[in-house]
């Protein structure tokens, strides 16, 4: 006998063969989503949120006085995670059966009004034990922060002595010394004869001999420097045109700066070719320099006459003898209370202290578009007309008339007349 296949009929009227199968319970989502809870400023009730990013915190009601004691506070160390991988299960469970996974570092701590700040705490008591204070840093963090005024330059930059310019006297040393010996010997032998035949106008001739010369030696170690400057002043000044390979020359013309542009460390100026900064002291009677930084570096000037331009071979550690006059820039007396934070910066940059003595920074400057006179020895290479330093220091002569003896100066000689603060020629 044949079995009777089973069959029912569908809400539809349709009559289907097997069995009826039981609807399937619908369940709701596994995942837990749990409203975030107000905590109102305090840590403790944010449940997991401390736990989550490793934060310590303690009792708020610490901070303010009276009371018993309050225990100390508890930090609250999570597991490390058990996989890499920052989206896992075991971060996003209700239980904590599973692993949580550790935060990559120490975020910054709670305040008591619950805001996470990024500054250190104004408030007295510390929270955490890396907690820092909101409000501005330190004088030593923000001396720190503070970008150094002392310029660094390389080897394209020659660095001058303190005092660059030595002006000497161009006299034989036999003949200093010849002068000298005799001098002492005169007078030793007037002294002598003055005191054995009592007779003191011997010592009177004497001196009358030897006070003359004394004076136009100190005559000549004053008026030396002047002497140069007017020797320079008068010197007739070349055309580029026609110089000849190692000719001494002197150019007067229109600066430019080369490839190693320079910078005045106080005033900041920019695009000079020369740059010096002198700090000087009041000591006793006379003012002493304290500080001194010369830079020189390459540059080009542009003939007046005729057009011509050329390098003046000034960096790579070449003599030069710059004659600028520095303009006072700060003057510090003993009455001076509050100083400049540029001078100040200027004094922590070179390790100088700040004492309550007289002070003075002079700065002097030659910047690009000013009009200077050059004198050195033309060289000419690959089509590259240079202005080198003379082999041989450069010599004033004897200017009777003047009782001043001949001069020398060593290098690279470069004045300019120009006021430092007045318009220079744009290039």
């Amino acid at each position: 006998m044949a079995s009777r296949l089973q069959s029912h009929q569908l809400p539809s009227g349709l009559y289907v063969s097997g069995k009826l199968e039981q609807p399937k319970e619908t369940r709701p989502p596994t995942m837990a989503a749990r409203a975030m809870p107000y905590t109102g400023g305090d840590i403790k009730k944010s449940g997991e949120l401390g736990r989550m990013f490793d934060i310590s915190f303690a009792d708020p009601t610490s901070f303010h006085g009276g009371g018993a004691a309050r225990p100390p506070p508890t930090r609250v160390h999570s597991s490390s995670a058990s996989s890499s991988n920052p989206n896992n299960g075991h971060g996003r469970s209700g239980s904590q059966s599973g692993p949580v996974r550790k935060s990559s570092g120490p975020l910054s701590q709670f305040q008591p009004t619950g805001l996470i700040t990024s500054g250190p705490l104004n408030s007295s008591g510390q929270i955490g034990s890396g907690s820092r204070r909101s409000g501005p840093l330190d004088h030593h963090q923000t001396s720190n922060l503070r970008p150094s005024t002392k310029p660094k330059y390389g080897s394209a930059v020659t660095v001058l002595n303190s005092d660059p310019v030595r002006v000497g006297l161009k006299v034989p040393k036999a003949l200093v010394w010849a002068v000298v010996v005799v001098a002492v010997t005169a007078l030793l032998i007037g002294t002598f004869l003055a005191v054995a035949v009592k007779k003191p106008l011997i010592i009177v001739a004497i001196a009358a001999a030897i006070v003359p010369a004394a004076v136009v030696f100190v005559w000549n170690c004053v008026w030396r420097r002047r002497g140069l400057l007017g020797f320079i002043k008068n010197y007739p000044n070349a055309v580029l045109r026609g110089a000849i390979d190692g000719q001494f020359i002197k150019v007067t013309g229109v600066v430019t700066c080369g490839s190693t542009p320079l910078e005045s460390s106080y005033q900041k100026i920019p695009r000079c070719v020369y740059v010096s900064t002198e700090l000087y002291e009041y000591k006793g009677c006379s003012w002493g320099s304290r500080h001194a930084e010369r830079y020189v570096s390459d540059f080009y000037i542009s003939d007046f006459q005729s057009g011509l331009r050329a390098l003046v071979k000034a960096g790579y550690g070449s003599k030069v003898s710059p004659f600028v006059v520095p303009e006072t820039v700060a003057n510090v007396t003993v009455q001076t209370k509050d100083l400049s934070p540029s001078f100040l910066q200027w004094l922590a940059d070179r390790s100088l202290s700040n004492d309550s003595r007289a002070m003075r920074l002079k700065e002097g400057y030659i910047k690009e578009g000013s009009t200077v006179s050059v004198m050195g020895m033309v060289r000419r290479h690959d089509n590259v007309l240079m202005i080198i330093p003379p082999a041989e220091s450069v010599a004033t002569g004897c200017k009777w008339w003047r009782c001043l003896f001949p001069a020398y100066v060593e290098g690279l000689i470069i004045t300019c007349d120009e006021n430092q603060n007045a318009d220079v020629i744009p290039v």
